[in-house]
């Protein structure tokens, strides 16, 4: 078992004993989340896939936020922003956008990168360094302004 999934298991415990019933739901809907991939794929989830998970749960709830926003259901907003707060306790901390750029220009120049064409092979490099710890849309956007 992973010491993430173990971390989460222990967080889902101390919010039942207090009785926190909006980190409890939210705590279930991950371990449902990991549990529905691992049955769904027959195999046990390690902590670099379930920080990816965490990561796409973060994103779409961020996706939400912008429609709720848009309808004008700041509550609902406000839900799904209260989500988020306790998946990113269990991401590491946030890379700082001068850290990602390094990370970037180093992909860049370890691939060889020298135009669009090429911004597959430095995402693939680079995501693997910053999942978790940075909003893959900003990266991307980094990763664009460097090549093109």
């Amino acid at each position: 078992m992973s010491t993430l999934k173990d971390t989460l298991a222990q967080a889902t415990k101390d919010a039942m004993k207090a009785r926190a019933k909006e980190r409890l739901a939210t705590l279930r809907l991950i371990n449902a989340e990991i549990k529905r991939v691992e049955v769904d794929e027959r195999i046990e989830l390690d902590d670099a896939r379930i920080l990816a998970l965490l990561d796409k749960m973060t994103k779409q709830r961020r996706d939400s936020i912008t429609q709720y926003e848009k309808a004008g259901r700041a509550e609902l907003a406000a839900v799904e922003q209260a989500e988020i707060d306790v998946i990113q306790e269990f991401l590491p901390e946030q890379l700082s956008e001068d850290e990602i750029a390094e990370i970037v220009a180093a992909a860049v120049k370890d691939t060889g990168a020298s135009g669009m064409a090429d911004m597959g092979k430095v995402m693939a490099q680079v995501k693997p360094q910053v999942q978790g710890r940075a909003d893959m849309g900003a990266v991307s956007k980094l990763v664009k302004a460097q090549l093109g």
